[in-house]
């Protein structure tokens, strides 16, 4: 039994979520957002919120039963708050600038890296070494951060690279002589 899928999902006040075929919908302040419905999992929209059950008794559907649920707080988490990722870069040169839907980043190669902004997906640079990343949907947001925390992971002996905020990166010692 899933703990997190027995709980309903809150809708909270101003939010409207509606089953359209096998989509289920969910619009509020910040956007609307879908979700594309299991058929393992039967999902029902009531007054105060939505609850989401297995439809049968297999091994699959109590696998997808809590990560459903899960997405579908995060639906609701998304046009209510929104989700955010905080990057920062670290290196002698390293900066990054956001020009409307473009990310510039300047990473030591010897070229700058140009990085078009996702639809949905909002940047700000409030200095040069850092990135904020805010949307509705959390894995687009998710997404584009690792994306470009991928042309310069933080290494260990000088902690150079770009890294989330928050994010501890391990330390090596270098070579003694």
């Amino acid at each position: 039994m899933s703990r997190i899928g027995k709980k309903p999902v809150t809708v909270p006040a101003g939010v409207t979520a509606s089953i359209e075929g096998s989509t289920l919908n969910v619009k509020g302040p910040k956007g609307a957002l879908a979700l594309a419905m299991r058929d393992e999992i039967s999902y029902t929209v009531e007054d105060g919120g939505i609850s989401v059950q297995p439809a049968n008794d297999t091994k699959q559907a109590r696998a997808f039963w809590g990560m459903q649920r899960t997405l579908v707080q995060n639906l609701v988490t998304g046009v209510t708050e929104g989700f955010s990722k905080k990057l920062l870069i670290t290196g002698v040169g390293y900066r990054a600038n956001a020009q409307g839907r473009k990310l510039k980043l300047q990473l030591g190669y010897s070229h700058d890296v140009d990085l078009d902004v996702p639809d949905g997906i909002e940047v700000k640079t409030p200095d040069q070494t850092t990135v904020e990343i805010s949307g509705s949907d959390k894995q687009a947001v998710g997404q584009f951060a690792a994306e470009i925390r991928r042309w310069r992971k933080p290494e260990p002996y000088k902690g150079k690279g770009i890294k989330y905020d928050g994010e501890f990166i391990f330390r090596k010692e270098g070579k003694k002589k």
